[in-house]
């Protein structure tokens, strides 16, 4: 199956090469798109330079910050469109660029959906799954997170904010990724949502989540607090949904 990894970058410049040849040697046939937000420290330029010597990378230059939602956005919009490229892409793979996911687990994700599933989910949050070197803090906020998460919009999946996942490609398309509105994390969640309501067959594979070593963490308060805010109106949504459908049922 023809593999795409698509990879936000922001301030990425001690990562970036070494990242792109380790998701060359895990994968030596899937393309690279690298949807860089214009990044001061030169990233997009390493991108650049790493994609003519590896090849099958092309880099997208954004002007200005824009967020990770909207950097996944383009990103999906350009491989389901064609852009990376000539034929139809089968799997579509998103990760983070700092190492936290590791590269050679790409394949394991993928081989799930060439077994049938529509997207995998690299879980931090089922048996076989851990996270390294992280604060007791924030593995506690991230745990109580996806559990609420999951709890109150009744999705079934421990940890709905993981965004190592491979798609199949053609039920990403069927979703839009484009209509979406999060930009944070949430965004992930949105995803995830989408599919399940829409049928399609999501699981769960173990992976080790290691903090980064070089560059520093996108989170902050603001993205934490559009995250909970919009799962709470998610879920409202819902419950509204479901009483009227009952409501409109006959007695």
């Amino acid at each position: 199956m023809q593999t795409v990894v698509v990879v936000p970058t922001y301030q990425e410049s001690e990562n970036i090469v070494r990242f792109l040849g380790a998701v060359r040697s895990a994968v030596p046939n899937a393309y690279i798109l690298v949807v860089d937000d214009d990044s001061p420290d030169g990233t997009g330029k390493l991108a650049d330079d790493a994609a003519a010597e590896l090849g099958n990378i092309v880099v997208m230059h954004r002007v200005d910050k824009k967020g990770l939602g909207s950097a996944y956005r383009d990103g999906f919009a350009h491989v389901l469109g064609g852009g990376v490229l000539d034929g139809a892409c089968d799997v579509v793979v998103s990760m983070d660029c700092d190492f936290s996911h590791e590269p050679t687990a790409i394949p394991s994700l993928v081989a799930r959906i060439e077994r049938g599933d529509d997207c995998v989910v690299g879980s931090r949050y089922v048996p076989g799954g851990s996270t390294v070197n992280w604060p007791l803090h924030r593995r506690l906020l991230s745990r109580w997170g996806n559990r609420y998460t999951s709890g109150v919009l009744r999705l079934g999946i421990h940890d709905c904010t993981s965004g190592f996942r491979a798609y199949r490609a053609t039920a990403l398309a069927a979703i839009d990724p484009t209509s979406t509105a999060a930009e944070g994390y949430a965004f992930l969640t949105e995803l995830v949502r989408r599919l399940i309501r829409g049928g399609y067959t999501v699981v769960e594979q173990p992976i080790t989540f290691a903090d980064r070593e070089f560059g520093t963490s996108k989170m902050s308060g603001a993205i934490i607090t559009e995250s909970m805010l919009l799962v709470t109106r998610w879920a409202a949504v819902d419950a509204w949904a479901k009483l009227r459908h009952r409501a409109s049922k006959p007695h």
